[in-house]
């Protein structure tokens, strides 16, 4: 793994330090739907996972381990797409 110059370590804790309205955005233009419309949520970052033990209604889990490998990712992508639905509507 490459370690970040003490240099830019010092510049990046610096910008992250200061509020955001002391941050000049005048020259980033605005972004718009098509330019996201080839974006993978997590092609770069990796969420942290908690191992734990939760209680699932049966045919729950029926129906997502009839679907094939990896029914605890897709259990997660059903949470996430849930809870982005929630913060984008509060």
């Amino acid at each position: 793994m490459n370690k970040v110059p003490e240099a830019i370590r010092k510049e990046l804790a610096a910008l992250a330090a200061k509020p955001d309205s002391e941050i000049d955005v005048s020259d980033i233009p605005a972004t718009t739907k098509q330019d996201w419309s080839g974006a993978e949520r997590g092609k770069f970052y990796r969420p942290v996972k908690q191992q734990l033990t939760v209680r699932v209604d049966a045919d729950v889990l029926e129906w997502l381990k009839s679907q094939g490998k990896g029914y605890q990712s897709r259990l997660n992508d059903i949470l996430r797409a849930a809870m982005l639905d929630k913060m984008r509507h509060q």
